[in-house]
């Protein structure tokens, strides 16, 4: 293989696509000499730039690459559009002052990337032109972005410098005559501009602008002026070195005088971030930002003005950054040269940059465009459509916010580094800056990412996951008045479409992030009900708090134009550049205080030259060892960086032809951190081995799988549906598959039974469908209820009487009652009323303690008025209340709260309470839907809760006292959702872990979860980030069972055992991943296993076999010795070590076994569970024994679970809580049980162990 090591010449990930020197036409040049040469001319004109010299890799020579291999390059290069472009050589002639002989090279091809244009770039390399000056001027830098006709951006790098006329000719082709000395210039004093221009796949914009500094001071030392020499070796330079994996890790090369540092992005999701994020804070007051985002945000037609080429990129793109992880989705040209200057008549929504000169012609020309200017800060719009020109304000709280925190933002690193000594050594002086920088930029992306929650964090609450719809509407209402005409245009783009998209999928991006971080307790509990949101007592009260707040601010501030607000409790922005405190913002900076984490740098070696391919060998190999170096020198449990130096090996490997090493490489990242896989590459890798290369990697036992899920079973791109669907009313008649449909998409209810009944109540005494009016009626009651509950005020003595998480979803009309005149209000644990005159509070009964709830009627006058009775346990006097025409209505709702309220405390599942809460409004909205003498008898059709009861069980009781502990859940296909055990609501929704069946998790350490899966791999997800990024692929069948070995010394790694149905068994060691031992047993089989006495316990169903940890056999427990007359398999077992006991559970048995561990030779004692017909978990709680089965309850098939007391061997308890099998016991801490039904109920009940 090493032999094969000139095969791959192209690096995968390379930062060089091409470099190209571009300057004047030589027949322009002599033309300008001869005008030159006149007296008097002090201004030449502009000429028309041209390539000269373009270098494209691979660059090794012919000789090195005819010994390539048959499958030369198909590793490294992609296919791609790509034309040819000669390089010719001038004509040979004698110009004035030149001598010695010509040499005329051959014309050699150049491949070109596709997505640079040639005819395009000596344009955007000289958008100006190619000015020839009369004296010398300083090199300037400038950026580029190039866009394909699919839409994939490249980056340029554009470095300007000047050279006297006379030593024109020998700047390119590899030509030299005549060496003057630097400072000479020709008669008229004449400099002409060339530039040399990088492209790159990827935008580092500082990184490549260093390189160029440093290839400039190196052209201007050049002797001989030979140019195509250097800047091909520093083009050779840039093409052999990769682009970093996204995580932590920095790559740094010295390219003389100057230590480079090529930044990775911090996540594969991440764009790559190497440019300055403050500039726009310097050229704009927070005010201005602010109009530039809502720009950027509605997609106008933007167009940015400056003096400054570099700026125009820059500045654009920090805006980009700023709005992450939102993307701009249309045209986006930075820089347009003086021949471009039509492009801004496009139509469509664009981005692009033009020079400070073309201002006014702009301005005048092109209508509708808003026109950004950096130099002076300034935003203004096209002239002939400046009244037409909208642009709203972004939303008053979150600019207020994002003003404070701009202001607070520390932008001059000269202040910062005032205290400081000077550098003496340049390096030093430039990684202090960068520290700087970075800690800057994570303050601004932080400070930015906020702003963004703060305006589209509630979108999630109008979002249907399951049937991707967006309820727009419904979203409007719920924003301020003020603030419609921001979200109206912004919900209408291109960009906000896709982040809709991106919430829709669930993507767990920087947006995601920052929102579960900073949402509150009550938000995220909220999130996890399926009841219809309404405000909280708590969200009442601080709502009244702000509300006082705000109009303290309203009296200072004023809107609605941003660019006048004015933030009193701040220093003006130029009054002082040290920071400001601002402890008073309630919190608002405290984002600022965030310290990015110091990334860690690897410095790859130096290139030597020549460039042959024994030197580029020498390289690869360099860079080889200091890999394998650093990985020798790192803690095992660095996964991270361990995953990034495999992942750059890997590459390098590829390079030196070294299949088998790249492969092992990669293979990992499946341990480490399988986020940066690269899928693409190892599969065009697999693809082009050879057939003896292919045999040498199957006979690999870690290549093989590999190999087998790349080739034989190729991953099928599960496309996610991208669709969104705005809601809208139906405007068709709907049978029952419609209306459910129709009303799961609103988001009013998805429990498709609920949903039944709903369809069955609004078509009472009718044909079974239902109108689009009466559709239309019922959507807006349900709204409209909806939307009185968001604007109750509650006075504060009323809220002092309630639960901080209690909320009022009913209020009467004001009704006379035994205990006063008021309005009788509902939460979701009691009755109250709210007094009337000076508003109070009187408790009339918590849904618990009612004992009988009546509808009557009582005399007034000669009219009886209908009236509703509730007698309460703790009064004799019963409740009264003349409710009139409310009065049926109240009466099944407080019939269904106050059922629902009993089976919850009977099934211990608050979710009933929820459940009761939705009938009861659907009740509500049917009565004021119909309004008809049939409409109660239709809401009653709702009642359910009232219908049925159910038992009660075991009381969970007290909670946990440690600080939210997790219960971890494997649902089907490789789904698992984590539940907050303290509060029992889900904590992570369900995330993925493969395709197939879940059959074990375990937890490995503090920052592990293990996931056995039926696909043969082992899951490991990191309870931090609740992410799954390494997988162990050692087993080559479904996973059975995994267990935890903890280190008995200090020095010892704690191990986990695992098996799989073959019968192999793996120990890991839970820091490095590696397996430390592993055996096979003959049988297969293998169900579970467990530690006991130093050896391993390991059910085969046909037998028990103790084994030692290296895999030999101490002895067996055979089931056909002692059930010779039936043929049975064991299903389960546990070891009670205090009692030298083990119970087993055996297929087709309704009895659980007990041998002695003394001597299993013994027959088993037995202890029968009545009525159970399937045996299917156990597990050990203190000195009991939970059976997880299927048996009878009274006749009927249910879960069961049989708790039997493990010293006197006998049931104490049947507990029955679960309609469907009881498929897993899991206990916690010996203090609590809990036990989870199969997929028809779904449920998961707790018990308290005694």
């Amino acid at each position: 293989m090493a032999e094969a090591a000139s095969q791959h010449l192209s690096l995968p990930s390379r930062l060089l696509e091409l470099c190209a020197l571009l300057g004047a036409p030589r027949d322009s040049l002599r033309g300008l000499e001869q005008v030159a040469q006149k007296k008097g001319v002090k201004h030449l004109s502009a000429l028309d730039p041209e390539v000269l010299s373009i270098f494209v890799p691979p660059f090794i020579s012919k000789g090195d690459s005819q010994m390539a291999g048959a499958n030369c390059g198909t590793l490294g290069k992609t296919r791609r559009r790509s034309f040819r472009k000669k390089r010719e050589r001038p004509r040979p002639e004698q110009w004035k002052g030149l001598s010695g002989p010509s040499r005329v090279p051959e014309p050699e091809d150049v491949t070109v990337p596709g997505g640079v244009d040639l005819l395009a770039l000596p344009q955007l390399c000289f958008p100006g032109g190619v000015c020839v000056a009369t004296e010398p001027k300083e090199d300037r830098i400038h950026f580029l972005v190039l866009t394909d006709v699919c839409g994939t951006r490249t980056y340029g790098v554009v470095a300007q410098y000047y050279r006297p006329l006379h030593d024109e000719y020998c700047f390119y082709n590899g030509t030299t005559h005549w060496e003057p000395s630097w400072p000479a210039v020709g008669a008229a004093g004449c400099f002409v501009p060339y530039a040399v221009c990088v492209v790159s796949r990827f935008p580092y914009y500082n990184s490549l602008k260093d390189c160029l500094s440093c290839l400039l001071a190196n052209l201007k030392l050049c002797k001989d002026f030979e140019v195509d020499s250097p800047i091909k070796d520093f083009a050779a330079k840039l093409s052999l070195i990769p682009s970093p994996p996204p995580g932590p890790l920095h790559l740094v090369f010295h390219m003389k005088p100057l230590q480079i540092v090529f930044p990775a992005r911090a996540d594969p999701e991440s764009p790559i971030l190497d440019l300055d994020l403050h500039l726009p804070l310097l050229c704009f007051r927070p005010e201005k930002v602010l109009q530039v985002l809502t720009c950027f945000l509605t997609e106008q037609r933007i167009v940015f003005f400056s003096s400054d080429w570099a700026l125009l990129t820059l500045v654009a793109e920090c805006f980009m950054a700023y709005l992450y992880p939102l993307q701009w989705q249309h045209p986006f040209v930075p820089i347009l040269s003086d021949q471009m200057l039509d492009f801004v008549m496009a139509p469509t929504s664009f981005l692009m940059g033009c020079h400070l000169d073309h201002f006014e012609e702009v301005s005048k020309e092109a209508d509708g465009l808003v026109l950004i200017n950096i130099d002076h800060g300034s935003i203004t719009y096209s002239k002939s459509t400046n009244d037409n020109v909208d642009i709203p304000d972004v939303p008053l709280l979150a600019a207020q916010t994002f003003i404070q925190r701009v202001q607070s933002l520390q932008l001059h690193h000269e202040l910062h580094a005032a205290h400081l000594l000077s550098s003496t050594d340049l390096n030093e002086a430039q990684a202090h800056r960068r520290a700087w920088q970075q800690k800057l930029n994570c303050q601004i992306q932080q400070t930015t990412l906020q702003l963004l929650v703060s305006i589209f964090r509630d979108v999630k609450n109008h979002l249907n996951y399951e049937h991707r719809v967006f309820n727009s509407e419904e979203f409007l209402k719920t924003r301020a008045a003020g603030d419609h005409q921001f979200y109206k245009q912004v919900l209408d783009t291109y960009m906000f479409h896709s982040f809709l998209k991106a919430r829709l999928n669930r993507r767990m991006d920087a947006f995601a992030q920052m929102d579960l971080d900073t949402q509150s307790e009550e938000d995220r509990i909220n999130g996890t009900l399926v009841s219809p949101r309404r405000p909280t007592v708590e969200k009442i009260a601080s709502r009244k708090s702000s509300h006082l707040q705000v109009t303290h601010r309203r009296m200072v501030v004023s809107m609605p134009n941003l660019q006048d607000i004015a933030m009193p409790e701040l220093a003006p922005r130029n009054s002082s550049l040290r920071l400001t405190d601002t402890a008073g913002c309630a919190g608002s900076s405290a984002v600022l205080n965030v310290t990015p984490k110091s990334p860690y740098t690897f410095k790859i070696p130096e290139i030597h030259f020549p460039l042959a391919s024994e030197c580029v060998q020498r390289y690869y190999a360099d860079f080889v060892t200091l890999l394998s170096k650093a990985m020798d020198f790192l803690a095992p449990d660095n996964s991270l960086l361990l995953a990034r130096y495999f992942y750059l090996r890997g590459l390098v490997h590829l390079m030196q032809g070294q299949l088998l090493s790249a492969l092992l490489d990669f293979q990992n990242l499946y341990k480490t951190d399988i986020r940066i896989f690269p899928a693409d590459l190892v599969k065009r890798t697999v693809e082009s081995m050879s057939a003896p290369e292919r045999a040498q990697a199957e006979r690999a036992p870690e290549l093989m799988r590999l190999i087998s899920e790349i080739l034989d079973k190729p991953h099928e791109a599960s496309k996610l549906d991208d669709h969104v669907k705005n809601f809208e009313l139906p405007k068709e008649y709907m049978q029952l598959d419609d209306f459910m449909k129709r009303v799961q998409e609103s988001g009013i209810v998805k429990d498709a039974s609920t949903i039944q009944r709903l369809f069955e109540a609004l078509t009472v005494g009718q044909q079974k469908q239902i109108d689009p009016e009466t559709f239309k009626d019922f959507y807006n009651c349900w709204k409209e209820t909806e939307a009185e509950a968001q604007e109750v005020s509650l006075p504060w003595l009323v809220m002092e009487h309630l639960d901080k998480n209690e909320c009022v979803y009913k209020l009467s009309s004001s009704v006379r009652t035994n205990l006063g005149v008021g309005k009788i209000a509902m939460t979701q644990k009691r009755l109250f009323l709210l007094t009337e005159g000076r508003p109070g509070y009187v408790e009339i009964s918590t849904f618990r303690n009612i004992e009988e709830v009546r509808s009557t009627s009582t005399a007034f006058l000669l009219r009886r008025i209908p009236a509703l009775k509730i007698k309460v346990a703790s009064k004799k006097e019963v409740f009264e209340a003349n409710l009139k025409t409310e009065c049926d209505l109240w009466h099944l709702m407080v019939k269904e709260m106050w059922a629902g309220k009993k089976l919850a405390d009977d099934h211990k599942d608050p979710q009933y309470i929820q459940q009761a809460l939705t009938h009861v409004l659907l009740m509500d909205a049917v009565v004021g839907t119909l309004q008809s003498p049939g409409a109660i008898y239709a809401a009653s059709k709702l009642s359910y809760f009232d219908k049925m009861r159910k038992e009660g069980h075991l009381d969970p009781a007290e909670k946990v006292e440690d600080a939210h502990p997790k219960l971890w859940c494997a649902l089907s296909d490789g789904k698992v959702t984590v539940f907050d055990a303290s509060s029992w609501t889900i904590h992570q929704h369900s995330f993925k872990v493969g395709t197939a069946k879940v059959n074990c998790m375990v937890m490995a350490d503090q920052n592990q979860v293990w996931v056995g899966s039926e696909d043969s791999v082992i899951y490991i997800i990191n309870v931090h980030s609740m992410s799954c990024n390494k997988q162990l692929t050692d087993h080559c069948s479904s996973v059975t069972d995994l267990i935890v070995q903890d280190g008995q010394r200090v020095a010892r790694c704690s191990e986990v055992y695992s098996c799989s149905m073959d019968g192999t068994v793996l120990a890991w060691n839970v820091s490095t991943l590696q397996v430390t031992s592993r055996f096979q047993l003959s049988s297969g089989g293998l169900t579970s296993i467990r530690l006991h006495g130093g050896c391993l316990w390991c059910c085969t169903g046909n037998s028990i076999m103790v084994m030692t940890t290296n895999g030999f056999l101490c002895q067996e427990l055979k089931i056909e010795e002692h059930f010779k007359d039936i043929s049975t398999s064991f299903l389960a077992f546990q070891l009670l070590p205090e009692q030298e006991q083990l119970w087993a559970a055996c297929a087709g048995c309704s009895e659980v076994y007990i041998w002695s561990l003394k001597d299993l030779a013994q027959p088993p004692q037995r202890v029968p569970l009545k009525d159970c017909s399937e045996i299917i978990c156990m597990i050990r709680v203190k000195k009991q024994v939970w059976v997880g089965s299927r048996g009878l309850w009274q006749g009927t098939p249910r879960g069961k679970i049989y708790v039997i007391d493990a010293e006197r061997k006998t049931v104490e308890k049947e507990l029955v809580a679960h309609t469907d099998t009881v498929r897993t016991l899991c206990s916690a801490e010996d203090r609590y049980v809990l036990s989870g039904s199969g997929r028809e109920e779904g449920k998961i009940a707790i018990w308290k162990g005694e």
